[in-house]
This record gives C-alpha cells, sequence and structure tokens, in this order.
C-alpha cells in the first residue's frame, strides 16, 4: 500500500494548476456530500439505530484515512462523519415515504453533477484528466488531497507540502 505521501504525490501530478485546485475545493466537498446523500440507504436497524450504506462507507473510508495518517485521518472521518450528520437531519425531517424522497435523493444527484461540472472546468484549465481515470482510488485520495491543500494554505504541514511540491512539481497561475 502507497504511503501518504506517495497517494498525494501520484494525486499532485494531475493537479498543478491553482485555478484547478480551486475548484476542487468547490467541487470535491459538493461531490462527497453527495455520496453521502445517494448512498443514505437505511439497510438494517438494531437497536434502534439505523444501519446506512453511507455509514459503512464512511467506516471504511475513514479506515483506510486512518491507516495513511492518523491525526489527518481523524480529520477526515470528522469531516465525513458532520456530512453523515447533516444527511441524516435532513433526511429524518423529511417523510421519505411520499415525494420528498425523490427531492432527497434528487438533491444528492443535482449536487453530484454540478460538483463534476466544476471538477471538469478544473481540470480543462489544468490541461489534464482527472487522477481517477488512471486510478481508481483517486476517487479517495481527492477528498483527502482538498483538506492537506487547506492545511497548507493556513501554514500547517509544510514539510508535506514541500515534499510533493518537490516530487510533483511546483503550483501554477
Amino acid at each position: 500500500m502507497r504511503s501518504l505521501e506517495q497517494q498525494l504525490v501520484q494525486y499532485a501530478m494531475y493537479h498543478r494548476d491553482n485555478r484547478n485546485i480551486k475548484t476542487h475545493l468547490i467541487g470535491v466537498p459538493l461531490i462527497v456530500f453527495a455520496v453521502i446523500i445517494l448512498t443514505y440507504i437505511p439497510l438494517v436497524e438494531m437497536s434502534g439505530l439505523t444501519i446506512t450504506l453511507t455509514m459503512l462507507l464512511v467506516i471504511l473510508a475513514g479506515g483506510y484515512y486512518l491507516i495513511l495518517s492518523p491525526a489527518i485521518g481523524l480529520m477526515m472521518i470528522l469531516l465525513l462523519t458532520s456530512g453523515y450528520m447533516g444527511t441524516e437531519a435532513i433526511y429524518q425531517s423529511m417523510s421519505v415515504h411520499d415525494l420528498s424522497s425523490w427531492f432527497f435523493y434528487g438533491m444528492g444527484g443535482g449536487l453530484f453533477v454540478i460538483g463534476w461540472i466544476i471538477q471538469f472546468i478544473g481540470h480543462y484549465f489544468e490541461g489534464k484528466k482527472p487522477a481517477f481515470v488512471d486510478d481508481l482510488i483517486g476517487l479517495l485520495i481527492g477528498p483527502l488531497f482538498v483538506l492537506t491543500e487547506i492545511l497548507f494554505k493556513l501554514g500547517l504541514l509544510k514539510g508535506l507540502e514541500s515534499k510533493i511540491i518537490e516530487q510533483a512539481g511546483a503550483y501554477r497561475n
């Protein structure tokens, strides 16, 4: 399994244009939230707790992120859990047995499409295809990349940022 640095370097090679990175700061969170909504499918109820597909995906992705980096993994889990809790609140506020379920899942679908449109605009500026085209793990690394880019902008993880720039190249534009 590749390390956090290796994963981020690989992903960064497709994302050196600052305009592309900026679109990812909007597009990736929209896509992640959309996936949380679209996979919010109750599977089973156990002792008053509803297990959803989203919950299982958050546990799996969170486990992967923790293996890559305990600190960043914990941040990712907190962000994913926040998205899950927001989705659950929206879901619970709707009567999902009527037309509002169409609105709920339609909202997820709409956010998904908007997020990808924003992503493809960014890749137009970059002049390169999205990273996941060559490696599907890029779909999991995208949210991690966005989080680390935000941390870099906050002046954190400068050593990791330097290693990524050294291997993937400097930011452009």
